[in-house]
């Protein structure tokens, strides 16, 4: 009966947040790659992409708790997300062609594409700022929970509860849904097959009569929806402020990295080895070493090996050590 209530503990606190917080990062990290792996640069203004594609779909969630709008037991937020994703895709098309356009066609070094997304960056942190302010903004409605810690104790009679989020269920099934149809949409379709070829050879794809704006467009579509959708399920997982998703950069970088850039199997898999690294190094073990050893012979200590704020520096130490020893990923992407 210990071993289970352990068991439950750790699903609680470690595998079930890791699982949520690992898709919020593949679908971010697959965004970056597909940038780096297509138009050749390190996008850092991704994180706060991410956050402007959030802001409409709260804006219009709002708009749509006014008018009485809602999806029941499931978040407005979810109806609200394709007027988020086509807000999104509208703001980023019109930054390439206001600004990365323009040094595409000067064949710019992609260092100079970098300093410069780090511009759009601070313009588009500036934006989400002014118009929804900083402070947090909890949207979440509907039902919260899948299942409540004391309902799980009174079905099972253990003393540890499971306690399952809504805004987690629907973060795992939509992940799956998202990653499925773009690995469809990249290997099935014509458009798709043209992104790859462009990403693997550029001379190649244009002698073969691709269209190159035509590629870039779609994948600034493809990266808005991505972003927005990893924004909108982050924010009703936890709460949305502009600041965190500046934070985000750093693990979502990092999940890229560690997958190996440019692989989009490899983004995913970076997501969940950064996820699960966080959440079980910030842990307090203490409950669970309680349960799984002899009575009087638990620790004193919460046996933690950071606190949660030293919660990025996992990240930061995971790149360092992925940069200095395998720079193309576990999944040999592009190096860095």
């Amino acid at each position: 009966m210990d071993l289970l209530n352990a068991f439950i503990t750790l699903a609680n606190f470690v595998i079930i947040p890791a699982i949520a917080y690992g898709s919020q990062l593949a679908l971010g990290a697959l965004g970056v790659t597909l940038i780096y792996g297509i138009l050749r640069f390190s996008n850092f203004a991704h994180g706060d992409t991410m956050a402007f594609g959030t802001m409409v779909t709260i804006l219009v969630t709002w708009l749509f708790q006014a008018w009485g709008i809602s999806l029941g037991v499931l978040p407005t937020a979810l109806l609200a997300l394709p007027f988020g994703i086509a807000g999104c895709a509208a703001f980023v098309l019109l930054t390439d062609r206001a600004v990365y356009r323009f040094y595409r066609a000067q064949k710019a070094k992609p260092v100079i594409l970098v300093i410069v997304s780090m511009g759009v960056m601070f313009i588009m942190n500036g934006v989400v700022r002014f118009i929804i302010g900083p402070d947090d903004h909890n949207f979440s409605d509907g039902e919260r929970f899948i299942i409540s810690a004391r309902t799980f104790r009174e079905l099972t009679g253990l003393e540890e509860g499971l306690a399952i989020r809504t805004s987690t269920g629907i973060t795992v099934i939509t992940a799956i849904v998202v990653v499925a149809l773009l690995f469809w949409f990249l290997n099935k379709t014509r458009t798709g097959k043209s992104m790859r070829a462009y990403s693997d050879n550029e001379d190649l794809a244009l002698l073969s009569g691709i269209n190159p704006e035509r590629v870039v467009v779609v994948t600034w579509v493809i990266v808005a929806a991505l972003a927005t959708v990893a924004g909108t399920l982050y924010g009703l997982d936890k709460s949305f402020k502009a600041f965190t998703y500046f934070q985000l950069l750093l693990p979502i970088f990092a999940s890229a990295i560690v997958g190996g850039l440019g692989s989009p199997v490899g983004a995913i898999a970076g997501g969940f080895v950064i996820a699960f690294s966080e959440v079980t190094i910030t842990y307090a073990w203490k409950k669970v070493i309680v349960y799984v050893l002899p009575d009087g012979m638990g620790p004193d200590g919460l046996v933690q090996l950071l606190s949660t704020d030293y919660k990025f520096a996992v990240s930061f130490i995971i790149l360092l050590v992925v940069l200095l020893f395998r720079p193309t990923g576990l999944f040999k992407g592009k190096s860095v």
